[in-house]
């Protein structure tokens, strides 16, 4: 029976996290000289001058609406990242524990335990970019914390079968990392439905993909009230500024434009991989559930030079792991898939 308890850092569980001057009072006042901020104001017309909420209450009440999850299962970081970073130094004890990595996938991961002097084991995907079931139930040991699963997956597209993560959850005593970056373009549906199910899932989200706001930061998890709490214990305390909680209200307040994106995206594509797979040099395009497409080609590296002196940039994934040859291309806009379409037909 999984157990955050059993799981979580001694010295976290000690912790007395740092109490900021907006936790020890939460109510409205007129005068605020508790902060040790500027009093006069902000060079700017905002109340920059004021610490931002540091639990990020509004946000996380308009996410709740559109989500359909309780505030207290909702953590926001600066970007994902945070929130994998956090996660590490929870429940990881640096030069003991273990996660379990599937490589090809978002790099980040790798990065984190790497800071965090958290071992990794690599059990790579199928041919496929499935999840080895048997390879992961090998590789787990007494000091493994976590399984790192993104799906849709970065950088193949393809979401993982849902049955088969969920033989994750149902059997292994550690966190369940399900990375959910590009789920607003997948024909999967999110595992937040699953929450209550399972108390060792965490799942990951972004505004910055389907959302449009890579350039605020916004990074979101969901998971068991336990298991946000000790995520919120360890986060610094003002750690999602005021400038990005106000935009991403307003942002919020748009779900029918995103979803006109989400639409226009897919259909574009379709489009890209029409105007791409007949081509000599493309031996193949992988299903996608994502915003991109991953191409297998015959030289990546100089169709990708080629598309650079022509000003286009796209990412050559040729060195990773089961992803040799291959050229990850996002999806844009009408005008600039057409430009990439004719650019590459001018490859020799």
């Amino acid at each position: 029976m999984f157990s955050v308890n059993d799981i979580i850092r001694e010295n976290i569980k000690t912790l007395k996290p740092y109490s900021s001057a907006r936790d020890e009072f939460k109510g409205e006042a007129s005068v605020y000289l508790d902060a040790n901020e500027n009093a006069f104001g902000s060079p700017l017309d905002a109340q920059y001058n004021r610490y931002p909420d540091p639990m990020q209450f509004a946000v996380k009440k308009r996410l709740s609406e559109i989500k359909g999850v309780p505030v207290p299962n909702i953590f926001l970081g600066n970007g994902s990242d945070e929130a994998i970073d956090i996660l590490f130094r929870s429940f990881c004890e640096p030069g003991v524990d273990n996660v379990i990595l599937v490589p090809p996938t978002y790099g980040m991961y790798e990065v984190s335990a790497n800071i965090n002097n958290v071992a990794i084991k690599r059990v790579p995907l199928t041919a496929d970019y499935q999840l080895n079931l048997e390879g992961i139930a090998e590789a787990i040991d007494g000091h493994t914390k976590m399984i790192f699963v993104c799906s849709p997956n970065n950088p193949t597209g393809n979401s993982m079968e849902r049955s088969d993560v969920e033989t994750l959850l149902a059997n292994f005593n550690g966190l369940v990392v399900v990375d959910e970056a590009y789920i607003n373009f997948s024909r999967q549906k999110t595992f937040i439905q699953e929450l209550t199910e399972y108390a060792n899932l965490v799942i990951l989200q972004t505004l910055s993909k389907a959302w449009g706001l890579a350039g605020l930061r916004l990074g979101m998890a969901f998971a068991s009230e336990e298991i946000i709490e000790v995520m919120n214990k360890v986060k610094p305390p003002y750690n999602v500024n005021e400038a990005t909680q106000q935009l991403v209200l307003q942002a919020l307040q748009n779900v029918e434009q995103v979803n006109e994106w989400i639409k226009q995206t897919l259909i574009e594509r379709d489009k890209l991989v029409l105007g791409l797979k007949d081509l000599d040099f493309v031996l193949d395009i992988y299903p996608s559930d994502a915003n991109f497409i991953l191409a297998k080609t015959t030289d990546a590296k100089a169709i990708y030079n080629h598309l650079v002196a022509l000003g286009i940039i796209v990412r050559d994934r040729s060195k990773v792991e089961l992803c040799e040859g291959c050229l990850r291309i996002t999806v844009g806009t009408p005008e600039e898939n057409l430009v990439l379409i004719e650019a590459v037909k001018t490859f020799k």
